[in-house]
Order: structure tokens, then sequence, then C-alpha cells
């Protein structure tokens, strides 16, 4: 996106990448048809430690602008619920939109180029490369965070930074499963496969949407989306049933249906498996009415208020962002420039702005990228 605004405006743009092909991420992204923006991306819905900072960006290059380039190559594409779109056939269409974009702006694109050194000098940087150096008045770094590694993620844009003085907000995995051990990570394996509509806090932050069990802990939309509020060592509360109060339907359930079993009950209120696995767990069984109040308040809250404190995430190899990167004190909000290394440019997930789940983070690639490619 950079490269296609800087060459527009007529400024001789050279593109290179590590790897052999060019946007893995968004191929790989949205189950391959590209999750590539949402209609209601806002600051609301970017972590930062200037939460401030994305604002700008965003104003100037909305998602209104990139569906316009989409609509322009004639991609068809879809809502899929909360504003996020799709591709009806592939996320390849995007990454040869943006390939096309990019060759009708005059960009030079290079695959496979290896980096190896990059000196500031007069009016300028000196980029030594596999190919040669070649010297440049301004220097983007669009290299992305840690996540998945398999397909090129590596630290280069954090070593870059500090190489300049820059300072570097510790990265850590994003929108990215979560892993337990013991008695919680035996009741997960015993509920591999099973999925629920769940709500998930973590402090102040709360979030709705699937919650997956897993042969390593759980994972699905909500819990991806509360791993970037979580830190090592705190909890979160789950609530299995974020539509019922389950100790006032038990109870009213108890009054009626006495004879009841209590699996049963539970089983009208959440899937059979998950539901049988909270009654074993608590060792209820028989008939609603041999079962003391006291103890329906356990089910109750093992449904509407659990608490559990997982080890640790699945890492970067599973990660979909990396939270953390370049210290948006460092750049102006107005073009990502730094702001003490003139000419030198940081923009997408390499900056310490991460967007929640649902094409929020591609919508700032987006954005992040337009405002520097407007500078350059």
């Amino acid at each position: 996106m950079c490269a296609i605004e800087a060459g527009k405006r007529g400024r001789q743009v050279w593109l290179i990448d590590h790897m052999a092909k060019i946007a893995e991420k968004i191929r790989i992204s949205g189950g391959g048809r590209c999750n590539f923006t949402n209609l209601y991306a806002g600051p609301q819905h970017y972590l930062s430690q200037n939460p401030h900072f994305c604002k700008s960006a965003l104003k100037r290059y909305t998602p209104q602008d990139f569906i316009a380039l989409v609509r322009k190559h004639a991609i068809a594409f879809h809502e899929k619920k909360s504003g996020q779109l799709f591709c009806d056939v592939s996320a390849r269409q995007i990454i040869d939109m943006l390939l096309m974009e990019a060759q009708e702006a005059g960009v030079k694109l290079q695959t496979q180029v290896r980096i190896n050194a990059i000196e500031a000098e007069s009016g300028g940087y000196r980029v030594r490369t596999s190919l040669g150096d070649v010297c440049c008045a301004a220097l983007v770094i669009a290299t992305g965070g840690l996540s998945i590694p398999k397909i090129g993620a590596t630290n280069f844009g954090y070593e870059i930074a500090k190489k300049f003085g820059l300072n570097v907000i510790k990265p850590r995995a994003a929108l990215v499963p979560l892993i337990f051990d013991g008695t919680m990570l035996a009741r997960c394996r015993l509920l591999s496969g099973l999925s629920c509509e769940a709500e998930v806090r973590c402090g102040k932050q709360t979030f709705s949407d699937g919650l997956l069990f897993t042969h390593r802990g759980l994972s699905g939309p909500v819990i991806l989306q509360i791993s970037s509020c979580w830190e090592e060592g705190k909890e979160i509360v789950v609530n299995l049933a974020p539509q019922q109060d389950v100790y006032e339907r038990l109870i009213r359930q108890k009054q009626m249906q006495p004879r009841l079993h209590a699996n049963n009950a539970l089983m009208e209120i959440l899937p059979k498996r998950l539901a049988q696995g909270i009654c074993d767990e608590h060792a209820c069984s028989g008939a609603l009415s041999d079962l003391p109040n006291i103890r329906i308040a356990e089910i109750a809250r093992a449904c509407n208020d659990w608490h559990i404190r997982p080890i640790g995430t699945e890492g970067y190899r599973t990660a979909e962002v990396t939270l953390g990167g370049v210290d948006t004190r460092e750049l102006s909000s107005q073009t990502m420039e730094a702001r003490n290394q003139p000419g030198l440019f940081f923009v997408g997930e390499v900056v310490d702005v991460t967007g929640h789940l649902g094409g929020f983070n591609f919508q700032w690639a987006w954005s992040s990228g337009y405002a520097a490619g407007q500078s350059v």
C-alpha cells in the first residue's frame, strides 16, 4: 500500500521481500478468503500504549476507501458478521489487486532479497542487499511482527528500530489460543472439538463470540480476542451461557420439574458434552429435588462465572498478530516517520498498534501504509 501510494506520486520505489512469495499473510488469512477490512474500524478497536496514535491514519484512509479499490477490481465480497468483509472467492484476489496497482504505479518489486545492513548517510540511507547496495532518500519498514514464522515473520523490523535508537515496546503473541495444565487441560481434552457461544472477561475488557475447546486449551474468536488483553498470571472469567441466569433457571425448574435430572436440565442450556462435564466435575447427579440450592449455585457459577487461569498462549506459531512493537511516541501519527530519524518510516504490524479480530489489522496496514506513502 505504501509503495503504491509513493509510486502514484512519481517516486521511484523499490519494494523488496526476503521470502520467495509476497503477501503470504494475506493468502492464509480468513480461511483463504482474507478478512480484508471491517466496516466499523475505529480507534476503539485498537490496542496501543498510545490509543490516540491510530486516529489520524484511520481517518485519512478508511474502510470505504479500501472497499472502493476492491470494487474497482471487480472483486466480489460479502459481510460475514459484525462488519467483517471477506472475498467471495479467494484471498489471492487481494494480492493480485495490490500487485497490479503496484505495477501500474511503477513500483519495482523483487523477492528473495536479503538485507545485510542498513546505514544512515547524508541525504538518506544505504541498504546493503544480496543484490548489491542501493541508496534511498526514504526507507519504509513494513515487515510485520513475529507471528507465524513459517511464512517468514522475523524480528527484523524491531532490530532496525533499535539500531536507529527507537524504543520498542516488548512484543508478545496476540489473537492466539490460550493453554492450560493439570485438571483444566484434562477437561479441555475431554471436550476437544466442542464449541459454544461465550462471554469472556479479563480485567475491564469483555468480548462475546464463539469459544472452542482444544487438546491444548481454549480457542475460538472470543479467546483470540481476550488473549490480546491477557497477561501471564492473570485469570479470565468465562460465561458459558451469556443469555441465561443459570441459577435462576435451575431453581425454577426444580420447583416446576423436581424429578428432572440435573444434567438434563443443564443440557437445555449448554451443549450436551459440556453440560455433562460440568455435572460430573461437581458430582451432581440425580433429580434437581435432591440437590440443595447451594449445590445448584455451584453448577450455576461454573456456567456463568467460570474463573480460570491460563499458563500461557500457543505463541507466535499460531498467533494472528504481534502485540507491541515500535513505540508510537517515536513516530509521527501523520506520516509514520521517525521523529528523530528523518526519512525512516514504520508502518503496519511492526508498530505498537494492534487491532481486534475481524479485519481491523488489515485496515491498519492499509491506513498506515497510505499515510507513509503520502509523505515518503
